[in-house]
């Protein structure tokens, strides 16, 4: 009887292995943040859904796909900024001096 219960739980976790193989956010990459010895030289935290991870700065490092995706987003994001700060900062300039200001 006792078997028959060790083989039931073992069947209940190979699905949810199954399940979290297939998931592609769980993949491993490997990724490698910039660093300097002034703004980009502590480790960088990433959160997704509750599941958190450090990164070292400066070494090749392997983290799960999810959180290099949130890297990559952010990064896509601070040059969308960056780009829309030129283009207002342009776009003021020619107005004051339209206006002589």
């Amino acid at each position: 009887m006792a078997e028959e219960v060790v083989m039931e739980a073992q069947e209940e976790t190979k699905p949810a292995k199954k399940k979290a193989a297939a998931d592609p956010g769980e993949e491993l990459v490997t990724v490698q943040l910039f660093k300097d010895n002034e703004r980009y030289k502590d480790d960088v935290f990433v959160a997704v859904n509750g599941e958190r991870c450090q990164i070292q700065r400066g070494v090749p490092v392997q983290i799960k796909r999810k959180f290099a995706q949130v890297l990559e987003q952010s990064a896509a994001q601070d040059q969308a900024t960056a780009a829309l700060i030129q283009r207002e900062s342009a776009s003021y300039r020619a107005k004051a001096r339209e206006l002589n200001i």
